[in-house]
């Protein structure tokens, strides 16, 4: 299922619980991101933003985004929109039950109706064997990937 407005506190407390996870987070961090995620939320969920979630109960208990991204087409991607997931996290007691499986492919899908050319994500080694699974390959390229951070 895709979450609503409704959900955004749910979606920040998941964003939250999968970056401590994953990196770790300051508590200064934690409340500035506390701030800033549903303000984000807000602002693109149902936009450039979707949220494919699980419930039990009421409750969230797993989480994927994908991000759509707009560029100029080129060879790599004709029709000029790709997507990026973010945040696949499942809550502890909920995992190996195939519930990221499912979130997945509904991305998958979702994606396909949308006529993006394709998704990429960066996968944590937990999550690696779920992608290839589902047909992710590893990319190679030519170029280096930079940053300058602000």
């Amino acid at each position: 299922m895709r979450a609503d407005r409704a959900d955004i506190d749910a979606l920040m407390e998941m964003r939250l619980a999968y970056i401590k996870a994953d990196m770790g987070v300051s508590i200064e961090d934690e409340v500035s991101m506390k701030e800033k995620i549903p303000l984000y939320f807000e602002g693109h969920l149902d936009r450039d933003i979707f949220a494919f979630v699980a419930k039990d109960e009421g409750i969230m208990v797993a989480t994927a985004l994908l991000l759509i991204i707009e560029k100029p087409s080129n060879p790599h991607f004709i029709n000029g929109k790709v997507g990026n997931v973010l945040s696949v996290y499942t809550l502890g007691r909920y995992r190996r039950q195939g519930i990221s499986t499912r979130l997945m492919q509904e991305i998958i899908l979702f994606s396909k109706e949308k006529g993006l050319d394709f998704i990429e994500l960066s996968a944590t080694e937990e999550g690696h064997p779920l992608y290839k699974k589902l047909g992710f390959e590893e990319c190679q390229t030519p170029y280096v990937p930079m940053r300058f951070n602000l």
